[in-house]
């Protein structure tokens, strides 16, 4: 069991958490501009990725998305907590009691924190998180070549619908 679960905080090979980072700028409102398909996300679109402070230092996670299917809002809370040092892009999340997994940031726009890429314990949990609905182009193929050059299946990629207003 301790395997299992130590397995879920890996990365996948070549992926490194960046150096830099400041969880109080990553606090606030990110738009999901991709993913790979998981069950606990398939069919929503206008998804969007809250984070918030906690009183014990770790950062509530509210994760939002609109059913198509079901013509409603879906939500899942959860909770966050640096893995390694506050300055490492590597924390932990749970949203399903003493389970974690792992929420890398790879790549991390270090001036501005308008977008993040992010991967979970292996190449199949993959995000694109920005501070927009919509990015350039360029940085969506940014996003894609980077992921493909670690082993990412990008051909799988789901580009999130962001139409109207997310709130």
């Amino acid at each position: 069991m301790v395997t299992i679960l130590t397995g879920c905080l890996g990365m996948p090979k070549g992926v490194k958490p960046v150096d830099d980072f400041d969880v109080s700028r990553y606090l606030g409102k990110w738009y999901e501009i991709a993913r790979l398909d998981h069950s606990f996300e398939r069919g929503l679109t206008r998804v969007t990725a809250e984070y918030s402070l906690r009183d014990d230092g770790g950062i509530n996670v509210l994760n939002r998305g609109f059913s198509t299917r079901k013509n409603k809002w879906e939500e899942a809370t959860g909770k966050a907590f640096v893995v390694e040092s506050e300055d490492i892009g590597y924390l932990k999340v749970s949203f399903f009691g003493p389970f974690y997994g792992s929420y890398v940031v790879f790549e991390l726009d270090q001036d501005d924190y308008q977008y993040s890429f992010i991967s979970g314990p292996d190449t199949s949990y993959l995000w694109f998180l920005a501070r927009t609905p919509q990015v350039p182009d360029e940085l969506l193929q940014r996003f894609i070549d980077r992921a493909s050059s670690l082993g990412f299946d990008t051909q799988s990629l789901i580009l999130v619908d962001q139409g109207g207003d997310a709130n």
